[in-house]
């Protein structure tokens, strides 16, 4: 567990907490250790990230059963892009409100923003490309 702690740059208590509440999955040793595989650490991965995005646990567990069953039916697949696209909205509506505190800020601030804003838009381009092929 400290290994995978170390690796994912989580808490050994975080590991515990969503062992017990079926986020992560361990295997038993013999001397009743859990021991963690590679997949756990992308699952770890991809908890983190999806918490970094505010998604309630519930839906991070949803998420992950969808990833591992790779055939996800019609009406699950509708239902994430509609939570998607809400999601999307609410960002939009969230830098809208910041506007009024853009202005304010400094040409070498705003350029780190602009900076920041174009690589999180290459990503989601890259990601749907996938999505797409």
């Amino acid at each position: 567990m400290g290994e995978l702690a170390e690796r994912a740059m989580v808490s050994k208590r975080t590991i515990d907490y969503y062992t017990s509440i079926g986020l992560l999955k361990a295997e038993r040793s013999k001397s009743n250790y859990r021991i963690y595989s590679e997949e756990s650490l992308h699952d770890l991965k991809f908890i983190e990230e999806c918490k970094n995005l505010h998604f309630p646990l519930d839906e991070i567990k949803r998420k992950l059963e969808m990833r591992k069953a790779g055939n996800i039916r019609a009406s699950e697949v509708d239902k994430h892009v509609s939570a998607v696209t809400q999601q999307v909205k609410q960002l939009h509506s969230d830098l809208f409100d910041l506007i009024p505190i853009l202005e304010n800020l400094d040409d070498k601030q705003k350029e780190n923003l602009i900076n920041n804003l174009s690589l999180l838009k290459i990503a989601l381009k890259k990601s749907l490309v996938k999505v797409s092929n």
